[in-house]
């Protein structure tokens, strides 16, 4: 997979995508799809929070299943387009299988992915009438639908990356508008990790030692892969930004929409949707990944462990006492969102802008948490390092 060859001919039978460098429609609709995925998601949970019980087609259904859909079609198009129409030079650069389809390895995830979403659909329906509301984001068929949203989001972030490593050799992609591309596909994704976590790493949890075990677990795998595949320098501070500024518009856009809520008991009397939370300042360790990327080669533990400590260090810097700061007056605005709560839980709540005592760690066991978050970083760094370095092999 790290090298392609052209058969004799088979450049002058390039399509006109390739020749002028303009990237192909699917790559465009696949990040789009991840971006549809992503603002069905975050909307939903502000449904839940504002509105309560939601329908199969309810607007951020709909988002979400928007998504899966454009995902599945355009790569079922692709992969049906070079199955029966594509020249011998596009199925060199293609993965074959079952013996005769062609498509290339986003494209399988994305098709995978929506098949995964949509069958997801009835069974959460099923599960809402039969169980009533959620009570943890991870229910069975929130797990199922989770998992096809991942296969989509990083089915559309190989497809882009597969063109980005081509570019140079046989292939002349704009290299600007692919890195456009998988700075979003990849910052979306990173959204989707945090919500996925999001009962872990909300700002009530923010002084206790778990919130950074559970980060050093999921961020640092994630970011150190985007970090060493990208083709720029600073792939994980581009993927961290794109994820802050969209969960920022989504804090600001939501509440200026109305909402009610639909099912009782309700204790929080409220006219507008409730905003999902302001995002993790994740812009400083990514930076810290970045530069350990940049200066320090190879694979090695000794580079995980060093990359997990600045990770784990500066995400301690900044967002314990960030979490201070937005139990307080000054973060009770539009802009951070604070003011956000449950339709269904009491307004008056002695713990809404505090930490509940259970939920702040000792200064002996926060010294213990983050030891265990820089060993589990390691682990999450180094395979992220290896990750990497496997998806810059990726042509096809």
């Amino acid at each position: 997979m790290s090298s392609i060859t052209y058969p004799a001919g088979a450049a002058e039978t390039k399509t006109t995508a390739t020749r002028t460098g303009t990237l192909p429609f699917y790559i465009y609709a696949v990040v789009f799809a991840s971006f549809s995925i992503v603002v069905g998601l975050v909307w939903d949970i502000s449904w839940h929070m504002s509105i309560g019980r939601d329908g199969l087609f309810s607007p951020p259904h709909l988002a979400t299943y928007l998504g899966a859909v454009t995902a599945g079609l355009f790569s079922g198009y692709h992969v049906l387009r070079l199955t029966f129409a594509g020249h011998a030079g596009e199925k060199q650069e293609s993965i074959r299988f079952w013996r005769f389809f062609y498509g290339s390895l986003g494209a399988l995830f994305c098709i995978w992915g929506a098949f995964t979403m949509i069958t997801s659909a009835p069974f959460d329906d099923w599960w809402h009438s039969t169980f009533g509301l959620d009570v943890q984001i991870l229910s069975p068929p929130h797990t199922v639908l989770l998992l096809g949203m991942i296969t989509i989001q990083f089915g559309a972030m190989v497809s882009v990356m597969a063109l980005q490593n081509r570019t140079g050799g046989s292939a002349n992609f704009n290299k600007q508008t692919l890195s456009w591309c998988f700075t979003l596909s990849s910052g979306f994704l990173l959204v989707m990790l945090f919500t996925i976590a999001s009962e872990y790493l909300g700002r009530q949890s923010m002084h206790a030692s778990g919130f950074y075990v559970v980060s050093a677990m999921l961020f640092p795998l994630f970011m150190v892969a985007v970090s060493k595949a990208s083709a720029t320098r600073w792939g994980a501070t581009y993927m961290a930004l794109v994820y802050m500024v969209f969960m920022a518009i989504m804090v600001w856009v939501l509440p200026l929409f109305p909402a009610e809520p639909k099912l009782g008991p309700v204790q929080n009397h409220i006219t507008h949707y409730q905003s999902f939370n302001f995002p993790l300042l994740l812009l400083f360790p990514a930076l810290a990944i970045d530069l350990f990327n940049q200066r320090l080669n190879g694979l090695s533990l000794l580079k995980a462990l060093l990359i997990s400590i600045a990770f784990v260090f500066i995400l301690f810097a900044v967002q314990w006492p960030f979490g201070s700061f937005l139990t307080t007056t000054y973060a009770r605005n539009w802009f951070f969102g604070t003011t956000s709560w449950y339709f269904g839980s009491d307004p008056n709540h002695k713990y809404r802008y505090a930490f509940a005592p259970n939920a702040v760690s000792s200064a002996g066991d926060m010294v213990k948490g983050l030891g265990i978050a820089i060993a589990i970083g390691t682990i999450s760094s180094w395979l992220g390092l290896v990750w990497g370095s496997w998806m810059k092999s990726v042509k096809r």
